[in-house]
């Protein structure tokens, strides 16, 4: 293990003084809770979260050959982004594996912003830098950035509520700049729980004014500040992938279910041989969610995943959903038995409960 010190964001101090449980999350000092996992969950479903994201990496790419370069090192197809739209794409190995999940996004003409997890700022850039072009700009600020995510239906209500109806709120998937008190601010709409929401980009000494004025306007409407824990499980009733868990240097897109994402019509970009040959001669396994059928301890990554008594695969991840109140979880299961409604079993602790393969996502919200 490194002896290295956490790094802490901005918010760092003001999570503490909320009371919230910090945990080393990938070398960052994290709050995984405030007021409970659950109450924060729920929170989001029905009304209103806040998440710290300042941990997260902004890298901005521009010049004339940003777009054929970036087509070229990444999954989707930059072509179709309109300035101040945003989409979902992969970093990939040359073996079609995942470095990284991330979001682009076209700022202006000739000019992109990377969004990328935290754990992978430093191999992310170095992976890119390595291969850039000289004519293309690559700058790495995500020390010069804190960002925060709402979350929750009521999230367009704290947008009007904080901008007091003066600013148009970007549409799904898209992003605007705009200036607050002479600081330059990015606003994005995307999310990672399957409710609205909205992502908010600002200098990092403006973090913390940023975080007590939207409480101080959301608490009305039921904001709550959200920790790691919720924001876990979150996404997997909703079946987004976490790198590192579901998704790494082994796994493709296409396995994990996220073919959308991957443009095989472009002619050139790293990993595309090996996605191609995938999509060509199909599939061995395939990231499928599951859903437990009875009481039992909630399933984590790791665990082993048996069929007919012979183990098949393990979990990538597992959690108490708390809108369902049973265990839930994800695995790369053998493609023969990646059907919903497949029945497997899942050792917990030594003892093996009965699942059933779903389809996805495990639980509806307002965006599914």
């Amino acid at each position: 293990m490194s002896d290295a010190p956490l790094k802490t964001t901005p918010l760092h101090d003001a999570h503490v003084r909320l009371g919230a449980k910090m945990v080393d999350f990938g070398g960052w000092s994290m709050p995984v809770q405030y007021s409970g996992i659950l109450e924060e969950h729920r929170a989001v479903r029905n009304a209103l979260g806040v998440f710290d994201i300042s941990h997260m990496g902004q890298f901005f790419i521009s010049g004339p050959l940003a777009l054929p370069w970036l087509n070229r090192v990444l999954t989707n197809n930059l072509e179709r982004l309109q300035v101040g739209q945003c989409q979902y794409t992969f970093l990939l190995n040359d073996h079609g594996g995942v470095i990284d999940d991330l979001i682009a996004y076209c700022t202006a003409p000739e000019h992109y912003l990377l969004v990328v997890n935290a754990a992978k700022i430093d191999e992310d850039f170095a992976w890119l830098d390595d291969r850039r072009p000289q004519e293309v700009l690559l700058i790495n600020r995500s020390n010069d950035f804190a960002g925060l995510a709402l979350q929750g239906p009521k999230a367009h209500d704290l947008f009007t509520l904080f901008f007091q109806n003066n600013l148009q709120a970007p549409a799904r998937n898209e992003i605007i700049s705009i200036n607050i008190d002479g600081a330059p601010y990015l606003i994005a709409r995307t999310g990672y729980t399957g409710e609205d929401g909205f992502e908010i980009f600002c200098p990092a000494e403006r973090a913390l004014d940023t975080w007590n004025a939207l409480l101080e306007h959301g608490a009305p409407i039921g904001l709550k500040p959200c920790g790691l824990g919720s924001r876990d499980t979150l996404r997997l009733e909703v079946c987004y992938p976490l790198n590192g868990s579901d998704l790494g240097p082994d796994t493709s897109p296409l396995e994990a279910g996220l073919g959308f994402f991957v443009d095989l019509q472009k002619p050139d970009f790293v990993g595309r041989p090996t996605l191609l040959h995938q999509k060509t001669n199909g599939l061995q396994r395939r990231l499928v969610p599951f859903k437990m059928q009875a009481p039992s301890p909630p399933p984590r990554s790791h665990y082993p995943v048996y069929k007919d008594g012979v183990q098949i695969a393990e979990t990538t991840s597992g959690s108490l959903s708390p809108t369902l109140n049973i265990g839930i979880g994800m695995a790369y299961l053998p493609i023969a038995f990646a059907k919903p409604g497949e029945p497997i079993e899942i050792e917990i602790r030594g003892k093996r409960y009965p699942a059933l393969v779903e389809k996805k996502p495990l639980v509806r919200t307002g965006l599914s």
